[in-house]
C-alpha cells in the first residue's frame, strides 16, 4: 500500500488535508523554520478534530540538529505530552557534532517513544555517511526515514533514495522535499510507498485593512497577508494517481 504523508502547519490545514484523503499528518509550527514543535493548544485540537493519524514533530528551534542539554530536557518533555495525549507517532533527529547520529540521546528517546513510531526527518539529509546512518537508525528501530536523498529536493536525490530503499531492512524510506503531483510517478516507479509533501498553494489573507509598512517577521519583504495551506484538490490527485498504482501491480 502507498501512503501519502501531508506536512500542515495549522489545524484548518490539516482538516483539509484528512477531507482530501490524506493518510497521515505531520503536524508542524513555524514553516520558514522547517518545522517546529506544535502548541499544546494546537496538539489537542489536532486530537479533537482528525481521525487519520498525527505525527507531530518534536524539534525546539531552527537550525542544525545538534542539541544543547537544554534544548534535548525540552524535546523529552514534549515527547512525554505528545505520548500522554495519545498520537501514534512522532516525527524527530538529531545529529552529533560530526554529523552521525546521536546515539545515546537517541536510545534515550525510543525509550521514551515506547510504542509510538518514530520518523527520523531530514536531519537524515545532513549525515556523514546515509547508508551507516541507515545501519544506525535500523538498530535504534526508528519507523521510517524522512528524507531528500540528500539534496535539496527529492527529485534530484532520487538516485540516493532508490538504493536505500532496496538497502534497507526496517525503516520504510519516505521521500520528502519537493515530492509534488507533477513528479510523484517518479518516486513510485522506484519503488517509494510513501511519501510526504506540502501538497500547498498560497492563500490571501480575509483581512480587509492591511496595515502597510509594519512587518512581524526579520525579512521586512514577507508578505504578512499570505501564506501557505494545504490544497485539497492537490492531495486529492496525488492520492488519485497512488490509488492507481497500487490498482495496476495488483
Amino acid at each position: 500500500m502507498v501512503k501519502l504523508e501531508v506536512c500542515c502547519y495549522g489545524i484548518d490545514c490539516a482538516v483539509n488535508a484528512q477531507q482530501a484523503g490524506a493518510d497521515r499528518i505531520e503536524l508542524c509550527a513555524a514553516p520558514k523554520e522547517g518545522g517546529l514543535t506544535p502548541s499544546a493548544g494546537m496538539l489537542q485540537a489536532a486530537r479533537e478534530h482528525l481521525d487519520i493519524p498525527v505525527h507531530p514533530i518534536v524539534r525546539p528551534r531552527g537550525g542544525d540538529f545538534c542539541y544543547s542539554a537544554r534544548e534535548f530536557a525540552t524535546m523529552k518533555s514534549d515527547i512525554a505530552l505528545i505520548r500522554e495525549l495519545g498520537f501514534p507517532g512522532v516525527v524527530l533527529g538529531m545529529l552529533d557534532e560530526d554529523a552521525y547520529i546521536d546515539i545515546n540521546r537517541m536510545e534515550e528517546i525510543m525509550s521514551l517513544c515506547g510504542d509510538m513510531q518514530v520518523t527520523f526527518h531530514r536531519a537524515f539529509d545532513l549525515c556523514h555517511s546515509p547508508k551507516r546512518t541507515l545501519e544506525t537508525l535500523t538498530g535504534l528501530g526508528v519507523a521510517r526515514i524522512l528524507t531528500s536523498g540528500q539534496q535539496q529536493n527529492a527529485e534530484n536525490g532520487i538516485a540516493l533514495l532508490k538504493e536505500l530503499t532496496e538497502l534497507s531492512k526496517g525503516p520504510i524510506i519516505m521521500a520528502g522535499a519537493g515530492v509534488r503531483l507533477s513528479n510523484l510517478q517518479k518516486f513510485l516507479d522506484i519503488g517509494i510507498r510513501e511519501l510526504h509533501s506540502s501538497a500547498s498553494h498560497l492563500v490571501s489573507s480575509p483581512m480587509r485593512y492591511r496595515k502597510a509598512g509594519v512587518s512581524m517577521s526579520s525579512d521586512v519583504e514577507t508578505d504578512e497577508f499570505s501564506r501557505q495551506c494545504v490544497d485539497g484538490e492537490m492531495v486529492e490527485a496525488m492520492k488519485s494517481i497512488m490509488q492507481m498504482n497500487v490498482v495496476r501491480v495488483a
